[in-house]
């Protein structure tokens, strides 16, 4: 008989890649999996690992093994979540991510309410961008994350997932109160043609989606400096090192020296909770999304400097 917490670390393995990987998953030693799959490969009658240069790397019964795996562990997902459901109550743990601005701006209202109306519900949370949240979620080390895409740059969500917005969040030009445009009510990107920009590090979504917008719009962005706290770039900003594209949601009070200002051809940025759908029936995922909605219908449209 295959024992199902031996298979939860084979499917780790082959889900991290690593050992490591999966004793890091799991919340326990490298040696505690190295049992654990040795159990398993006597169970299983045959070799599951082999090695591979420092590492290891799954035999072809391994990954056979591994893909029954996974399925049977969704089907427990499954089981457990029509118990919870059935059940009616939002009490175990729950793990939450989202990016930067998220955490700061919806999270203290979201699970203040959470702690409030559920208080058997023990919730998790960890700031993480938007790709790596989504990849915890489908590897089952997140309940649930926070994430985001823009009006005109959709986030690629796989297969499996279930999604709720849960609000639109506008974003406005961050530029140094000497400015030659800071004076204006509105702006248009095309402005800044000539201004070098405080972005996001490179490979990052939003760096991404700003690079497209811009080039879009005939615009070759010129970056001058890169940093990936929103507080830093605005500091930069305040200096009268650049501009920078200034979300609202976590914003937080504006620096001296900085002034935002709209963009005339409104830039949003949609914000939506995402879960595994196998889990859709779960309470606590259920309570989780209604609170990170109420929280954002309650967000305040901070006033322009």
């Amino acid at each position: 008989m295959l024992n199902l917490e031996r298979l939860r670390t084979l499917d780790a393995v082959a889900r991290h890649g690593s050992v490591g990987g999966a004793a890091d998953n799991l919340h326990v030693t490298t040696s505690a999996v190295s049992q654990q799959l040795a159990k398993l490969e006597r169970e299983a009658g045959q070799p599951l690992l082999a090695k591979n240069g420092r590492g290891v790397r799954l035999t072809d019964a391994g990954r056979l093994l591994a893909e029954h795996a996974a399925r049977i562990l969704s089907q427990v997902q499954v089981a457990q979540a029509d118990l919870e459901a059935q059940r009616g109550r939002v009490v175990g743990e729950l793990r939450i991510a989202g990016f930067a601005t998220a955490a700061r701006g919806l999270f203290p209202a979201a699970l203040t309410a959470l702690r409030a109306d559920h208080p058997q519900l023990a919730v998790r949370s960890d700031e993480l961008e938007a790709e790596d949240s989504v990849r915890g979620v489908l590897l089952g080390d997140l309940d649930l994350a926070v994430v985001l895409d823009w009006y005109n740059k959709p986030l690629p969500l796989p297969d499996g997932l279930a999604k709720r917005s849960i609000l639109d969040d506008l974003a406005d030009v961050a530029m140094p109160v000497g400015h030659r445009l800071a004076g204006r009510s509105a702006v248009d990107l095309e402005e800044f043609a000539s201004d070098e920009w405080v972005t996001w590090p490179e490979g990052e979504f939003c760096h991404e989606w700003l690079m497209f917008t811009l080039r879009g719009k005939g615009v070759e962005p010129r970056i001058g400096h890169v940093a990936r706290e929103h507080a830093t770039q605005l500091a930069l900003v305040a200096a009268g090192l650049g501009v920078s594209v200034a979300p609202r949601l976590g914003r937080g009070p504006v620096p001296e020296g900085v002034r935002v200002v709209p963009v005339r051809d409104a830039m949003r940025r949609h914000v939506y909770a995402v879960w595994r759908a196998d889990a859709d029936r779960r309470p606590s995922i259920r309570a989780a999304v209604e609170a990170l909605a109420s929280a954002g219908r309650g967000f305040p449209t901070p006033p322009l400097p």
